[in-house]
């Protein structure tokens, strides 16, 4: 049987937000782990999956290196970073990494980093390796809401996944990408967002869909535009 390593990466703390999916989505899988193969056919039954979850801070000095000490840790094949997108109303795929860190409000670190390049010898933006048309194909069997967005913005969440396909592009084959969760919307409630119940199934549905196409990719799975 095949042996993988997947991280999944969330943030441990948004001011103002009591329930945040970046923390819950990621323990609850590794705790939990992906659930039964959808079928005798599945390649799932030949692989047997270890998932390592990390919390890392809001921070724009400290997310990329704590995420790749846990990396170096582990020596994983596919590594999904996911986010709380406060406006968004499904879970949002994300597209692109730019190479621009632009914020209106602190970090952490109470740092507002104004108009710089994440890395000032790097490529103005990458494009996303998930397989998101096979990904949004289980969300849709699942009745998950979900859509797929340009960016992840110029705050922390995508320094982190710009600094994360940054070094995915020095491996042979590691995969990485970017999911931004929307708020936790309790039930019977009437604000935006989803129950936190199907955001994990959401990270379910990532990471299994990321290993298939890790054992067997096809560029049909790909989806940017």
């Amino acid at each position: 049987m095949r042996e993988l390593n997947v991280v999944i990466s969330g943030f441990d703390h948004y001011e103002g937000v009591d329930v945040n999916p970046a923390y819950e989505v990621p323990k609850s899988i590794a705790e939990q782990g992906l659930g039964a193969p959808s079928g005798a056919d599945d390649p799932l039954n030949d692989v047997h999956v270890t998932i390592h979850a990390v919390q890392l801070p809001v921070s724009f000095t400290k997310a990329w290196p704590q995420l790749k000490e846990t990396i170096e840790a582990t020596n994983p094949d596919i590594i999904i970073a996911t986010g709380l997108k406060h406006s968004a109303r499904s879970v949002m795929l994300e597209r692109c990494a730019t190479n621009l860190m632009d914020a209106e409000r602190p970090d952490a670190d109470n740092v507002i980093q104004r108009r710089k390049p994440i890395d000032p010898n790097g490529p103005a933006a990458y494009w996303t390796r998930l397989p998101l048309r096979s990904i949004l194909q289980d969300f849709t069997d699942d009745s998950i809401a979900a859509s797929l967005s340009s960016d992840a913005g110029t705050f922390v969440c995508n320094s982190l996944f710009y600094n994360l396909l940054n070094w995915t592009a020095t491996q042979d084959r590691v995969l990485g990408g970017f999911v931004s969760f929307p708020p936790v919307r309790p039930a019977g409630s009437a604000q935006h967002g989803l129950p936190l119940e199907q955001q994990v199934e959401a990270g379910r549905d990532v990471v299994r869909e990321a290993i298939r196409y890790y054992l067997k990719p096809s560029s049909s799975d790909i989806l940017i535009a």
